[in-house]
Order: C-alpha cells, then structure tokens, then sequence
C-alpha cells in the first residue's frame, strides 16, 4: 500500500497529512468517530538523520504543550539512522534519543502514542520511532530488524553463519515481521482488506500506556525469560525502597 492509501484507510473522516520533499510525514488526521490525530513519520525508506528527528521532535512537544489527550501516530519506513560523518559528529545518537524521550513524555501525559511500519524499519531509526511508542503494529510486507545479521557479526564477533543457524530457532536474532512479532515488538499485523481506521481506533482503545513488549515475548515464546527478570527487578527495587524508608 502506498502513504496515501493508507492514510485515506486511516481517517475515513478525513486529513491534511502530507509527506514533505524531506520525506517527513507530518499533518492531522480524523478517525470516524470525528477524534483528531497527529502524525508523524518518515516515508520511502529514507534514512533519519538530525535534521528529520527535530522536526518530528517538535511536532510531539508542541502536541504535549496543547494539553489535551490527543493521540500520536508515527508512520515508520526507514532504513536505518542517517550513516553520515556529519551527523555522527554532531550527536545523532543524542537526537534520536530525544525523540524517543519526546514520544515517551507525551505517553505520561496522557497521549497515547501508536507506531504503524508499514516499510523498512531498522536500527537507532527504528528504537527511536516505532519502538519508541506505546503500541507498535505493522502492515503485510514490513520489514522491521533492530540489527540485520552482518552487522549483528561485527558486533558480537559471531560468525554470521553461526547467527543464521541461531535466527532459525531464536527470534531474537532474527529480523523481519514474523521474528518481530514473536518477541513482542510488533503487537499485531493489521489486516489491508478491514478497515484501517477501526484498527487504529482499537489500538488506541487498548493501549495503556504501559510497555507489554516483555509480556507479549513471554507468552508468545519468543522471548522466555525478559519479562520474568523485568518482574523480578522491579520487586527487589520496591524490597529496596522499603527497607530504606523503614
């Protein structure tokens, strides 16, 4: 599905949401029920680099200082964080993790925030756009990997055909939509042939706000044990915070 499509599914009651030459989506969409929703994004794989993240940064803070309950959609398609000498040296790993910083703040503020890869999706891009959100779901066709497998081999000095074997039977370490889900990072596939703005509606209805990645992983089986530790060191930090005040 094209960004058009696909926003035309999404707000039935209509939008202004254009994608700019930069390649940044950006405008204001209507469910069917009339409720307003900001988007963000960034489209045609195009990486993401300083001058992208700010301006979606923007858009969140001026969202959190409207007030309100207004949600956020960040449409993602983007190969990977921009891989430019300038970028790295004036900080994009500090950008990045302001925009996640942004989409987590506007949750605590009673946006719901909900990411949609509906193309590529890969590296610091990724964590900081769709990963970054309350609820992430994904169309048909995505490609979403925190780390493609020669990369992952320089990192961890495994020989890739050892990280191939190991991606056949531990999602973790492998890319793409079916791996993705299983680990809890895509909580479900939408389906094109439904209405895409019901779908939109429902994820805003059941999201929280709260971070379910570990527990959709646990019960998925592809990630066993996350959400077991994740519950064990919140409970030894309450044991903690107990025996300090008593």
């Amino acid at each position: 599905m094209t960004v058009d499509e696909i926003l035309a599914g999404l707000f039935p009651a209509g939008h202004d949401v254009v994608v700019r030459p930069d390649k940044l989506i950006m405008g204001i969409g209507r469910l069917g029920n009339g409720r307003a929703v900001e988007v963000i994004g960034i489209a045609d794989g195009e990486p993401l680099g300083i001058d992208g993240v700010l301006p979606l940064a923007e858009r969140v803070l001026r969202v959190i200082a409207a007030g309100g309950d207004t949600p956020i959609l960040v449409m993602v398609d983007t190969r990977s964080q921009r891989m430019a000498r300038r970028d790295e040296m004036l900080g994009l790993n500090e950008y990045l993790a302001h925009l996640a910083k942004c989409l987590l703040l506007a949750s605590r503020e009673g946006h719901r925030t909900v990411g949609l890869n509906y193309g590529k999706a890969a590296a610091g891009a990724f964590l900081a756009t769709g990963l970054a959100t309350d609820i992430l779901v994904a169309l048909p066709g995505a490609e979403p990997a925190v780390m493609d497998l020669p990369s992952m081999a320089r990192v961890t000095k495994l020989p890739e055909d050892k990280l191939k074997a190991l991606s056949q039977t531990t999602p973790v370490f492998a890319p793409g939509l079916a791996a993705m889900s299983k680990v809890g990072a895509i909580a479900e596939t939408w389906d094109p042939g439904q209405p895409l703005g019901a779908q939109l509606e429902a994820a805003l209805a059941g999201s929280s706000g709260h971070d379910a990645r570990d527990a959709l992983g646990a019960a998925r089986g592809g990630r066993r044990l996350a959400s077991e530790l994740a519950r064990r060191v919140a409970a030894q930090i309450v044991e903690g915070h107990h025996a300090a005040a008593s």
